[in-house]
């Protein structure tokens, strides 16, 4: 969602894949310089020159834009990003999506590899407490709220998902785990 402003004396800029700077309002990866930004990685030449552009700003992996007013909106990550025939497609907008509909308690949306499309999303969710989700009528009911490329072409329902010992749902374990499902 919205975070704000950038702090007094922080650059902040939205590139495209090439390293273009976007226009406000448009959807790329957010990079940031500044006093407040470390400058490499400790001991690390070939991770900091990955992580930093040539002109000293650090890509953050956050893809968001710049609004007109200057509010900055974060997206997702570009690491969750899944190019499904050619479209991007943000699981945080799905989650969001998924997470508003009555009986689901939370979700996670990941890319799987898909022979067609490249890549699909599949949708993990944990029902609230006493409620039955179905995953086929989820699907169903996604198809009318959303663009049928950000559908996701699989629901499973849980009991919980995978966690670090932060308590973030670890995505990768759940790649991992439904990257078979349309090979």
């Amino acid at each position: 969602g919205t975070v704000g402003f950038a702090l007094p004396g922080v650059s902040l800029r939205v590139q495209d894949d090439a390293g273009q700077g976007l226009p406000a309002g448009e959807i790329g990866a957010i990079q940031v310089k500044g006093p407040n930004v470390f400058q490499g990685y400790w001991r690390m030449p070939e991770k900091t020159a990955e992580e930093f552009t040539a002109d000293g700003f650090f890509k953050t992996g956050d893809v968001g834009q710049i609004g007109e007013d200057g509010y900055i909106t974060i997206v997702g990550r570009n690491k969750d990003l899944i190019i499904s025939g050619g479209y991007n497609v943000y699981p945080a907008e799905i989650e969001g999506f998924l997470n508003e509909l009555p009986g689901v308690l939370e979700s996670a949306v990941v890319g799987v590899p898909h022979p067609d499309f490249g890549e699909v999303g599949v949708a993990v969710l944990i029902a609230r407490p006493g409620a039955r989700l179905d995953a086929a009528q989820i699907v169903a009911g996604m198809k009318s709220k959303l663009a049928n490329f950000k559908v996701p072409k699989h629901c499973a329902v849980v009991s919980e998902l995978p966690r670090n010992a932060m308590g973030k749902v670890q995505k990768n374990l759940l790649r991992e785990q439904y990257r078979a499902l349309f090979a």
